[in-house]
This record gives C-alpha cells, structure tokens and sequence, in this order.
C-alpha cells in the first residue's frame, strides 16, 4: 500500500504545511540530507548540537521534509516551497513514520531486545548463538556492529537510529531472518529509536551508575529502561523477562505485567541456577531451572554474571517460543569480543581484556579473575571524558579494594585534561585504604607494558575500559587503538 505524505502527517499528529494539493507518495525517510537519493524520501530535519537540520534541506531531492516548529521557520526564511509536516518533537514521532514507510517489518520478526547496564552484549551474543542452534535465521544488531546470520552489516550506534533500524528490520525480512536479537540502550529508549518496532520480548540484565551526564540520577536511568516495561508505555514488548538479582531489577519487575524472573544469586524467581561448575580455563557447566524444564549446559565464558547473563537469555528463548535445550547448545563456542576475552601467547598468567568502563562492571571483572587465579591480581583501568564524572573516583575505589596492582591511566578522554580524569580515579583508588600497589601511567600502552612486565606465574591481569573498541579519542582525534593488540604485543614482547 502506498504511503501518501497526508497519511503520515495524521499519523504523526503534526500539522501539513503545503503550497499546492499534491500529495507525493513517501517511499524512503532518512536524517542525513546528502544521503536522500529518492525524489520520494522524507528529510527528517531535527535540532542538532551545533545546527538545526532544517538548515541543510536545500540540498537534498526529497519530496517533503518533517521538522518541528524551529525548522519550519528556518525552511520559511530559506523560501522552502516544498510540502512541510511540523510536528512537536520529530524524534518522538520518527519510528512511528519509518515503520510506516517500511510497512511495519518487526511485525513479522520475532524481535528479542536486551537492555541493562552490564551484560547486553553478551546477553545478545548468547541469544544469537543459542538461535541459530535451534534452527533459526538470526539477525544481530548491538555495540560490536550488525550481522545477518553471521554476516557483518554496517551500522553505528548500539541501536541505530529509528530510519536506519526500520530500513535494517525491511533488509532482513528480504534475506529470510525469522528472529532478530538487540541490544537496546537508555539512549534509545529515551530518544524514541526504538518507537515503531514491535519487540515479542524485552529482557533486563541488571541496573548500576553509568550515563548519569544523560540521565540526571539512577531513578531517571530507571524510567527510561523502564518504558521497555511498563505495560502502559507505547515502547513496551509483549513479553517481559527480568533478572531481579539487584533492587532495580525487582522494582523493574514490579513495574513489568507478569513477568519471566530470573535469579542466579538466591532470589526467588521462575528461572534459577545452581552453582556453576568451574573448569580452570575459566570454562563453566551450568545448570538453569526453567519452569517444567532443567537443561546443563557448556558456557565458556567466566564469572558469574556470565551465568546470570546466559539464564537472562534461555528465559527470553524461552518466551518467545524456543526449545531450552535445543538453544543452550549453541552456547559451546560463544566469544564476545572484549568481554572477558583472554588474550594467549603461551605466558603462565591469566590476561584478559574487559569493557568493564563502570564501577560495578569493574568490580565483576576482578571477582571473577581473583576466583580464577592462585596468585596476584593487576588492573589498568581509566575513565572517559565527557562523561559522568561521578563514577571516576567510585572505579578507583572498587578496582583498588580488589587487585594488588591498580595502574591508572587514559581511557578515551575526549576534549578533557586527561591528567584531570586520572587524579578523580586516583583519588578513589587511594581513598579505598588497602595495601594495593597504586601506579598512574598516563600512556595507555605504556601502562599496559607495565602490568604485564609485574605479572608473574599464576598470576591474573585484566586491561579495562575498552574491550571491543580499536580507537582512543584525544582531543578531538580518533587515534587507532586496540587493548587487544596492545597486550598481545606485550605478551609477545614479555617472552623475548
């Protein structure tokens, strides 16, 4: 069916600004002006940081532009002659539109989404992994990028914006994807991304201090996780599935209607396990008791936050229809880039880098690996810039309650004084009273070189912050960096 411009002017609400009767046919919709090819395309024109977007419509070929208030003045100093839908907030209203224009493509999807703090990686890994073993045809959209069953796509933003990601729901529909795992931020939610797209499941991992420069304080952090929830909010999923092992996450399912819980650490829930059996690589046998069901299963990934995340996501198959056991098997050969990733070149310690760029993620990370070791424990560990600086001196703190050696360095400053991140983290770490041997090395990979040249046999080091990430962004520039390569060439380096 064709999608007329009046037609998504009623459905936005907004109001449709028009010199003539002409009614184009809308077929395509997009933010970015120099990418709108097609004479039937919608220019979205939002409020930028620096310019409005209203600003750059002269040159694109689009048949109409939505805008707010502020836009449809701009347009009407620039002479636009061009049909005008105003709306309120145009990103409240633009998954809605792009649905529309797409024809609705989530609704023939079995769309799983993950949100939380910690673990939504992961979590989507594991339900990419466990999919694909139960026979289905999976599409992946998250942090490390977009992939149809198996097959990197392009993509930026952990969920892309709402144009981009109804245009990917319409592409994997074309390639025959039955069910498509994502990760869904705070950002998103709040922002309106994911309005338009029908989620059969939501799943919650978990709630801790991060993003507090967008969301004022971890209540708000909360509301907006909270509308993937609530049954009365139109971002809500059909189904619910929530870890309550921390007080967020049994308000969260307190807030959810009839919700699949799940616990790993004692809590009375619909889905639980029992202690994990732990193999010295770190490799572990889990044994989760879904409702009617008990299935074991190989996870080779560490710690006990990766059980909870592997429980999270058996009970999100679960909910959508999924045999348990048939989807445990595929976990057996799960690597998630940067996430607990050990890094061997034959050395006789532990060395793992971790994303962990938040104080509980930290304090996870370094429980794990002093359960896994017989000796020492080492840490680099820094803060972003241009991000809430509350949690700075809180990571100093957790890392130095829990390793011997906390080196501190940078961890992609941005436009700050990296020497001013570092002395917040420092000043956590030294607030903390232990004996840990407390090192600040501004250079990351000298700070790195550092930790691998103080470990020694049966020792455990773990590189924080930037996992998955290649780049380290210093003052406006984008400069190539990779935790992964750095320590593997340390390692290297180590043995000569």
């Amino acid at each position: 069916m064709e999608t007329t411009l009046t037609h998504l002017a009623e459905l936005a609400g907004g109001e449709l600004v028009r010199e003539s009767g002409a009614d184009p046919v809308i077929t395509s919709v997009g933010l970015d002006s120099g990418t709108l090819a097609d004479s039937g395309a919608l220019f979205a024109a939002v409020p930028g940081t620096r310019r409005h977007g209203a600003r750059f419509a002269a040159g694109s070929p689009a048949a109409a532009v939505l805008t707010d208030e502020e836009g449809r003045r701009i347009l009407a100093e620039a002479g636009e002659r061009r049909p005008v839908i105003v709306v309120e907030n145009v990103r409240a209203v633009l998954g809605t539109v792009a649905a529309e224009i797409e024809g609705h493509p989530s609704e023939r999807l079995t769309v799983l989404g993950v949100t939380g703090t910690s673990g939504k990686t992961t979590t989507s890994y594991l339900l990419e992994a466990g999919l694909m073993a139960a026979g289905h045809k999976v599409g992946l959209i998250g942090t490390t990028g977009t992939r149809i069953d198996g097959r990197a796509v392009p993509t930026s933003l952990t969920t892309p914006e709402a144009t981009t990601l109804q245009a990917l729901f319409s592409q994997m529909v074309e390639e025959g994807v039955t069910h498509v795992v994502m990760e869904v931020s705070s950002h998103a939610l709040e922002l309106g991304r994911t309005a338009g797209t029908h989620f059969a499941v939501a799943g919650f991992t978990n709630l801790s201090q991060d993003h507090l420069d967008f969301h004022p304080t971890m209540q708000e952090y909360f509301e907006a996780k909270a509308r993937f929830f609530d049954p009365a909010s139109p971002l809500a999923a059909g189904k619910s599935v929530i870890c309550v092992d921390d007080e967020w996450g049994r308000a969260m399912a307190e807030r959810a209607d009839h919700p699949l819980t799940v616990s790993t650490r004692g809590v009375p829930a619909d889905v639980t396990a029992a202690p994990a059996t732990v193999a010295p690589s770190g490799e572990q046998t889990i044994v989760l008791h879904l409702p009617g069901v008990e299935v074991t299963a190989r996870l080779p990934l560490p710690g006990d936050f990766n059980v909870a995340n592997a429980a999270v996501a058996t009970a999100m198959a679960l909910a959508a229809g999924v045999d348990p056991a048939a989807f445990t098997a595929g976990f057996a050969h799960v690597a998630v880039p940067g996430r607990m990733e050990r890094i061997d070149e034959g050395q006789d310690f532990l060395a793992v880098v971790d994303y962990a760029h938040k104080p509980a993620a930290v304090a996870a990370v370094l429980d794990t690996l002093r359960g896994q070791v017989t000796g020492r424990l080492g840490v680099v560990v820094g803060a972003g810039g241009d991000r809430d600086a509350s949690k700075r001196p809180i990571m100093g703190e957790e890392a130095a309650r829990r390793a011997d050696l906390v080196i501190i360095t940078d961890d992609n400053p941005r436009s700050e004084v990296p020497a001013v991140i570092r002395a917040a983290v420092l000043e956590g770490a030294r607030s903390a009273g232990t004996d840990a041997e407390i090192r600040e090395i501004g250079d990351r990979a000298a700070a790195i070189d550092a930790l691998i040249d103080w470990a020694r046999p049966g020792d455990g080091v773990v590189v924080a912050g930037k996992g998955h990430e290649v780049g380290q962004l210093i003052a406006g520039v984008d400069h190539h960096f990779d935790d992964r390569e750095e320590v593997r060439r340390s390692l290297k380096e180590k043995k000569q």
